[in-house]
């Protein structure tokens, strides 16, 4: 359908329209760092078209400066000499405090050799900066060595070889550390950074696709795969030209024929997948059977936390009141400031209308000097006003740190006092001695009428214990003197039975030496199971994580070459079509010629026959 439509407008390309406006770019190249495609602009002249309402481009277009330029080849060549403007907020101070503790985490993850702390890197030396340039480089480069001289010529030049699409210049080289160079040395840092990061993935990617083809070939670059992705590339652009937005079926359909042409074994992934979940089961039921014997230690502590959290979260709330209380007298100060400032502005308004009646009216010695003992009171109203503005913020200042002091001392009572009860097992509520009371104090919860009707109930409750305390106390004095009357009687079956317990004892002890040696025996080698089994998992998440990060990039960039390269056989067909167009109608043009001149020829080889 795009063919006919392309014949009947007398199109040079059958491939789909490119969209008209000049500024928008692709979606594969557009990236949240830049805006920028990876490669040059296209030189393919924009079509004249009538029916191009809604049309949308697979590939990058050209801005509009592209077509003007000049060309020393007939092939087109990537890049241009532009210069193009760095997109990225290299002047704003989080995004360059951002950059510099990723360049920071990744030295120290490379094993930068020497001393560089973010502290440092806020306003490196030249020297410094190098040497950071040069460890990096070395990452690309293993061979490579920094000379000794002319190092701030052989940085850009590095840089511009490497195919940096910004200019870093060599003035700025002499003095890396100042504010308005380093962002510029930070990003292209980042950049090479970045460059080291995509070196690494390609070799992964090198690593797990290199017994995809046996014969050392590239399928995306035969005429299977080319075919597959042009029939794909047509089919969802015909839909998206008729209005559509999702491609499910196309996207289905072009995998299942993707994974027929790379020869996936499904019946191998599931195989490999239930093999995970059986292992992953049998690690789970060994970590089961290592934690039964501190499950009830493990629940303790989470009885524990919720407790320590629950009395977090009340100390939050308390703490909010009072800030809210805090907000509300500094909410009446700041109204009273604002009356007194406005109260301020209006008498200098007044000030200002007097001033102005006495530059412009003609006034008599009595009106002067009724004008200046006014001018004189204000001034003096002023001036008590300001001073009893600043009383106000002195005494609201010492009011505030008075507060602080108190609430520090009720607060240090109080832990003093929860301490004590804790000890005497009066808190919480369902503690030994607690009888059901909540003896804890809340000062924050509530208001102060509700404390001190709460103190004076904990208070009845504590006279109360006491007196109780007391009665069981005489109670156990009249208990302890019949105690010792019988213990006196028991001593003597004490002493017959000591001999017996002193013997029984050395038993015990003889068996708590050996349960104690087995126990410390068995613990360490649970000890030495859990860290066998928490490495094992630690290992296999490592490497199940490196895998899907590698497979997951290579698939980018694979998609983003196959993407680029059938931009540039498009662009070189349709230059390889246009100098056959030329060539056609140099030879038709010069085959027109050769004959007119041999019938010219023959016209004069007959006129002297005649």
């Amino acid at each position: 359908m795009e063919r006919g439509r392309s014949r009947t407008t007398g199109r040079p390309s059958e491939l789909p329209m490119r969209v008209q406006d000049s500024n928008r770019m692709s979606m594969v190249y557009t990236t949240p760092q830049s805006k920028q495609p990876s490669f040059g602009k296209l030189s393919i002249p924009k079509p004249q078209s009538v029916t191009s309402e809604r049309r949308t481009s697979f590939f990058s277009t050209r801005r509009a400066s592209g077509a003007s330029m000049p060309r020393n080849s007939i092939m087109p060549g990537f890049g241009g000499p532009e210069k193009i403007k760095d997109a990225r907020p290299l002047h704003d101070k989080s995004f360059v405090q951002q950059c510099i503790r990723q360049l920071h985490e990744f030295l120290v993850e490379q094993n930068y050799p020497g001393s560089l702390s973010p502290k440092t890197l806020q306003s490196p030396s030249t020297k410094e900066f190098v040497k950071v340039f040069e460890f990096i480089y070395r990452l690309l480069d293993p061979t490579f060595e920094m000379p000794n001289s002319k190092v701030e010529e052989e940085v850009p030049a590095i840089l511009k070889a490497l195919r940096y699409p910004f200019v870093l210049s060599k003035s700025s080289m002499y003095s890396v550390g100042a504010p308005h160079t380093w962002p510029q040395a930070l990003g292209a840092l980042m950049w090479l950074i970045d460059n080291v990061k995509i070196n690494w993935s390609l070799s992964k990617e090198e690593l797990l696709f290199s017994d995809l083809c046996e014969d050392g070939d590239n399928i995306e670059d035969g005429a299977e795969y080319n075919r597959l992705f042009l029939d794909y590339t047509a089919e969802t652009y015909c839909k998206f030209i008729q209005g559509e937005d999702t491609f499910e079926e196309e996207d289905e359909v072009f995998l299942s024929k993707l994974k027929k042409m790379y020869n996936v074994d499904e019946a191998m992934l599931a195989s490999m997948e239930e093999k995970y979940r059986i292992l992953s089961e049998e690690v789970e039921r060994l970590e089961k059977e290592s934690q039964t014997d501190r499950l009830m230690t493990k629940r303790m502590e989470k009885v524990k936390l919720q407790a320590d959290l629950k009395k977090l979260q009340s100390y939050r709330s308390s703490l909010e009141s009072f800030k809210a209380n805090l907000e509300h007298k500094a909410s009446e100060l700041k109204d009273e400031l604002e009356t007194t400032v406005s109260h301020l502005e209006s008498l200098k308004h007044e000030r200002d209308e007097l001033q102005h009646l006495l530059q412009n009216q003609k006034f008599t010695p009595a009106d002067v000097e009724r004008i200046n003992r006014e001018k004189r009171e204000l001034q003096q109203t002023i001036s008590s006003l300001s001073k009893s503005l600043e009383d106000a913020e002195q005494h609201k200042w010492n009011e505030e740190i008075a507060l602080a002091k108190v609430k520090e001392k009720a607060e240090l009572k109080l832990a003093e006092y929860h301490k004590l009860a804790r000890k005497l097992k009066l808190i919480p509520l369902s503690a030994e001695n607690a009888c059901g009371h909540d003896f804890e104090m809340r000062p924050f919860e509530c208001g102060p009428g509700s404390m001190v009707q709460h103190k004076t109930q904990i208070q009845m409750l504590l006279r109360k214990l006491v007196s109780d305390v007391e009665e069981e106390n005489s109670r156990l004095a009249n208990v302890k003197l019949s105690l010792e009357e019988s213990c006196e009687q028991v001593n003597s079956n004490i002493l017959d039975k000591s001999n017996d317990i002193k013997q029984l004892r050395e038993q015990i002890r003889k068996l708590d030496e050996r349960l104690d040696s087995d126990m410390q025996e068995l613990a360490r080698e649970e000890q030495e199971w859990a860290e066998e089994m928490e490495s094992v998992e630690n290992h296999r998440k490592l490497l199940e994580k490196k895998v899907n990060y590698g497979y997951d990039e290579a698939v980018q960039q694979l998609k983003a070459a196959q993407q680029q390269y059938h931009l540039v056989l498009q662009e070189t067909n349709e230059e390889r079509r246009t100098v056959a167009n030329n060539l056609a109608s140099v030879f038709t043009t010069a085959a027109n010629h050769l004959s007119v001149t041999e019938v010219i020829f023959l016209q004069l080889c007959i006129c002297p026959v005649y």
